[in-house]
């Protein structure tokens, strides 16, 4: 079986994989990083957002032998403590419902804020499009986006 050479939360893991399997079960299932979650399995929830060389990224849809040499980035490393501006925010707002779909939700919103860190209501929805959030929690969502990146500025 092959083995890879990964750098997951600026630590370095070696994993040993079939080529096609999905990031998402290696950083789950052999590193023990389970707050990425699995849903759909074909990209269209969001579940599973990571970040990889700084962009969000459906991990479900990212083969183990496409991420080596990549900086890799989980919920686990956003920050030390949890503390990461947009994960403030969810807090502050109390954003999480069923709280599933959350890791992919802050995931995508911290990739998005890096990129715009000043961003008017119609970006914001356009970002957070592809995240899928049973509970319906959208506006919360959205706001919690808007307050995140007010601690940002």
């Amino acid at each position: 079986m092959p083995t890879f050479n990964l750098t997951i939360n600026s630590k370095k893991h070696t994993v040993e994989a079939d080529m096609d399997t999905p990031l998402l079960w290696v950083l789950r299932d052999q590193i023990g990083l389970v707050g990425t979650k699995y849903s759909c399995g074909i990209g269209q929830c969001g579940a599973c957002t990571i970040h990889v060389e700084g962009n969000a990224m459906r991990s479900c849809l990212l083969q183990v032998s496409q991420a080596e040499g990549m900086e890799i980035t989980t919920i686990e490393g956003l920050s030390k403590e949890g503390n990461h501006p947009v994960q403030q925010a969810w807090k502050d707002i109390d954003v999480p419902q069923c709280g599933y779909c959350q890791s992919g939700q802050i995931m995508t919103a911290a990739a998005f804020l890096d990129k715009n860190p000043n961003p008017n209501t119609s970006e914001i929805r356009n970002a957070m499009h592809g995240n899928i959030c049973r509970c319906a929690s959208y506006n919360s969502i959205e706001e919690a986006v808007k307050v995140a990146a007010d601690k940002l500025s």
